[in-house]
């Protein structure tokens, strides 16, 4: 009787492994991932000399559907998406937009002023720009020639 190479290591078949591993793989480059949620919204953070600057896709929202939290070094964008009209009364060929609300929490790299954030938002872009605290701002020391 020939000795099977998995029965060795208790079972696992690493080749099974590596075929799951592959899948998993396909499907996270087609975008049809496993993962029971993506992170929502996606974001961008730049930083300006005293400022930092957050902008978030959020399309098919309006301004009324978000809001914003700001606390010492953290921005929580929170909402709720909807479907037009009763989405008992569709038939649907194929969905992908997911709905429902969402939070999402971006950590800043700074404590911020929550008395100095503006907020816009247009076209499905939402920009929120936050100070840095005076008193934590930078300060340029003049040296002087002894």
């Amino acid at each position: 009787m020939r000795h099977h190479p998995t029965t060795s290591l208790g079972g696992w078949d690493p080749f099974a492994e590596m075929r799951r591993l592959q899948a998993d793989m396909n499907r996270l480059f087609d975008g049809t991932t496993t993962t029971p949620h993506r992170v929502y919204p996606p974001v961008n953070l730049w930083l300006g000399d005293n400022s930092v600057v957050v902008t978030a896709e959020l399309p098919g929202l309006s301004g009324d559907d978000i809001q914003l939290t700001v606390e010492s070094e953290t921005l929580t964008i929170e909402g709720e998406r909807r479907l037009a009209g009763n989405d008992n009364q569709i038939a649907w060929h194929r969905r992908e937009r997911a709905t429902g609300s969402f939070a999402r929490t971006v950590q800043l790299p700074f404590r911020v002023d929550a008395d100095r954030v503006k907020a816009h938002f247009a076209n499905g872009v939402l920009e929120v720009e936050m100070q840095r605290p005076e008193e934590d701002r930078p300060r340029k020391i003049a040296v002087n020639a002894a």
